[in-house]
């Protein structure tokens, strides 16, 4: 996996609008961020490079839905956790969910498959997100995600995105242990 070395500047060329987007809002509200160019990293395995170069944990991203796909989670939690579609949904008191379908990913939060992240709720302009953090992640003074491509991640601190970034994209969150 190559890692680049850190920036603390947005990349020179976007790769998609999206990310445009994210390093603009950042910029907007004073956000730093220490981040990487890599190889594509789609796995949280992929990441481990990342992680250690960044010094940061990556966060683990899903996007999912329930079965008649309208309506929508964004769960974020920690990387080394396992994913349990019960608990998830018996934590939030809602019925089965699964993982959205890839096109509804790239409809939804703007990203392919692997470059999940909360800046994705940039788009999500109705609100028609459920923003969810497991607890775990809440406490970490760090936030590592992708810049919603596979090919660069950032660390932000956990603060200011729940401070500024979704006060920002005016999206609630809620909170559960899993």
């Amino acid at each position: 996996m190559r890692v680049s070395e850190i920036y603390k500047t947005p990349p020179k060329e976007y790769k998609t609008e999206l990310q445009k987007q994210v390093y603009e809002t950042l910029e907007k509200l004073g956000i730093e961020y220490k981040r990487v160019d890599n190889d594509p990293a789609v796995t949280m395995a992929d990441c481990v490079e990342i992680s250690a170069k960044l010094n940061c944990k990556i966060v683990k991203t899903l996007f999912l839905c329930n079965r008649q796909k309208t309506q929508f989670y964004l769960f974020v939690m920690p990387d080394g956790k396992p994913f349990i579609t019960k608990n998830f949904g018996a934590a939030l008191g809602v019925s089965r969910v699964s993982f959205a379908p890839p096109e509804l990913l790239l409809e939804k939060v703007g990203v392919e498959v692997g470059a999940t992240t909360v800046f994705g709720l940039l788009l999500d302009k109705e609100k028609e997100i459920r923003l969810v953090f497991d607890r775990e992640v809440l406490k970490d003074e760090k936030y590592g995600c992708t810049d919603s491509t596979t090919t660069g991640y950032m660390c932000v601190k956990t603060k200011n995105v729940i401070e500024k970034f979704l006060a920002y994209t005016g999206h609630e969150y809620e909170v559960i242990d899993i």
